[in-house]
């Protein structure tokens, strides 16, 4: 299928003519934003044990014609075709997710994101990783990086010669919570191949040890901060206000999918998700 690109413009609410003519930096951060604002990060399919498809036009038909949202290979991906056909040198990267690890632990190389060359400087856009995904895009340097909600930075870890590397160099891709800089993401600027992504897609949507099939996860950001839900309990952050909510009932769970995410999820649905435990009575 080929690329509708007017249909993913009205998903985000942007187009390239909206942050000026031809590849640049400022499309760049202008299409991050729009994207993880509009296309929310979600794990119902997996939960609901549909599994998910990484064909292009099954993503496109899923994240763009129904609206709903994805993990990271499907939204980086999608950005990726996207990236593509607006005539940037794009590539997928292969990178182990660490929020919430710490280094003495080896996470499985289940993540994907994109790499953009543009008139000499590399750029990481990822729209994939939870209700942490950047929302400009990060220049590959070393140092802290500022632009829109949270601050961010690259950290490089061993023998790294330019973009040449030692067999234990690594990157990893940090933000700045609570005034502490925490690990989102490793990676070596390994390419990810297809075939790769086809065997961590199925580790992540279908493998009984991975964290997508113990929690519901939705994210997005907004203007002013993140909105996320994590089972039942939803998040919304405002600048320095948060507010937490904890969903009663299956039809509250149906109301915050729609209002805060666009998700239309039907109330049957939402009462079958095995991580919320619901009650009889709910």
């Amino acid at each position: 299928m080929t690329l509708d690109l007017d249909a993913y413009w009205s998903r985000i609410g942007w187009r390239p003519d909206a942050g000026g003519t031809g590849p640049s930096e400022a499309q760049l951060h202008a299409l991050a934003l729009a994207h993880v604002q509009r296309v929310p990060f979600e794990n119902l399919d997996v939960l609901l044990g549909r599994g998910v498809s990484i064909d292009p036009d099954a993503v496109f038909d899923k994240l763009v014609r129904r609206r709903r949202g994805g993990y990271c290979f499907e939204q980086n991906t999608l950005l990726h075709r996207v990236l593509s056909s607006l005539g940037y040198d794009a590539e997928l990267l292969s990178a182990r997710v660490r929020l919430g690890r710490g280094r003495d632990v080896t996470p499985a190389r289940t993540h994907v994101l994109n790499r953009v060359r543009l008139g000499g400087v590399s750029y990481l856009l990822d729209v994939g990783v939870g209700g942490l995904s950047p929302t400009f895009a990060l220049r590959l340097a070393p140092g802290e990086q500022r632009r829109t909600h949270e601050p961010r930075r690259l950290v490089w870890e061993g023998d790294w010669a330019g973009e040449a590397r030692g067999p234990e160099a690594r990157i990893f891709h940090q933000v700045a919570l609570d005034g502490a800089w925490q690990d989102v993401c490793e990676l070596t600027l390994e390419r990810s191949h297809p075939v790769d992504r086809e065997v961590g897609n199925w580790y992540t949507s279908r493998h009984p040890k991975s964290h997508f099939l113990d929690k519901l996860t939705v994210a997005r950001a907004t203007p002013g901060g993140r909105v996320t839900l994590l089972n039942r309990r939803l998040t919304v952050r405002d600048g320095d206000a948060v507010r937490v909510e904890e969903l009663p009932t299956p039809q509250a769970l149906v109301g915050a999918l729609r209002d805060r995410f666009g998700i239309e999820l039907p109330e049957h649905e939402a009462r079958s998700l095995p991580a919320l435990d619901w009650q009889p009575d709910q």
